[in-house]
């Protein structure tokens, strides 16, 4: 860490950095310098003081393909708790960085966390940036599904659903199951083989689940969150391709019983009445942006 003392932290600033040991040679040795000014190559997209975008990378013939994740002006108070207990994981970065480790230390296949960085203004002013592996050749489960029903017979494509229900339920009740909560549990945050769409495949460490920025332990409050994880899931599901009958083999698998107990019915309940806010909420969402379209 440049700049290790309190009051150095608070008045002249500071940064800690964290990487991959062949990150240096892609990105150069004054990475940290640069890195949140560079121009990333595509998929650019930024909104209210945070940007994320794709960046290729080359050296000795070899490649990297990263997405950058950066917050340009993180709230105050988080620099000056920055200052005050470095490495607490007070960024977005840090914190992402250290979720991806743990998931992957808990058998969940992520993408690998190739760089981060924070980087403390004086008196609080507070940056960071997280470098994520781009997983080559794979595709977010609400294009995958549709994709799939279009190459598969019927009868495969509904094993095929089968499958993949089963293995999506066994990754959530693993971070469930550690009062663990994506909160972000959408099927686009599900990330699949583009090949594995035109069989069914053993999917067991073969879907991967990505954006854990907001993953978060709730040992007391666990209620609210696995029924807004599962909501998340059935609400995103209404895509091409899924019916109720694959909503009802997940919900199968992640309970673990065709013949649900008092508990699962009261679960199942809380979870479809979440679900109708969220459609609710974005019925209207919709209708104002049309308002809005026709001049209303």
């Amino acid at each position: 860490m440049k700049g290790d003392g309190l009051w150095h932290r608070f008045s002249r600033g500071s940064s800690r950095l964290w990487q991959r040991p062949d990150w240096p040679s892609f990105a150069g040795v004054d990475w940290a310098d640069q890195i949140m000014d560079r121009s990333v190559t595509d998929r650019f997209h930024a909104k209210q003081g945070r940007s994320t975008g794709r960046l290729v990378l080359e050296a000795d013939g070899r490649r990297l393909v990263v997405y950058l994740k950066r917050h340009y002006h993180l709230p105050r108070w988080r620099g000056l708790l920055a200052a005050l207990w470095p490495g607490k994981g007070w960024s977005p970065a840090l914190a992402e960085w250290r979720h991806l480790e743990w998931s992957r230390t808990q058998g969940l296949p992520v993408p690998n966390s190739i760089a981060a960085g924070e980087f403390l203004g004086p008196w609080g002013r507070f940056q960071s940036v997280l470098a994520i592996e781009e997983l080559g050749g794979m595709l977010p489960l609400h294009e995958a599904i549709p994709a799939a029903r279009s190459l598969l017979n019927s009868r495969t494509f509904r094993t095929w659903k089968l499958t993949l229900a089963q293995e999506m339920a066994r990754l959530t009740r693993i971070l469930h199951s550690r009062r663990s909560y994506h909160k972000d549990l959408y099927l686009c945050h599900f990330y699949i083989l583009a090949a594995d769409i035109q069989a069914i495949p053993d999917w067991r460490g073969r879907v991967h689940i990505i954006d854990l920025h907001r993953l978060t332990r709730h040992p007391w409050t666990w209620p609210i969150w696995l029924v807004k994880d599962l909501a998340q899931l059935l609400y995103s599901s209404e895509i091409v391709g899924v019916d109720a009958r694959d909503r009802l083999n997940f919900w199968r698998a992640y309970s673990g019983s065709a013949r649900p107990s008092s508990a699962n019915r009261l679960l199942r309940r809380a979870i479809l009445f979440k679900w109708r806010r969220y459609r609710r909420h974005n019925q209207r969402k919709v209708a104002r942006r049309a308002a809005q379209y026709r001049g209303e």
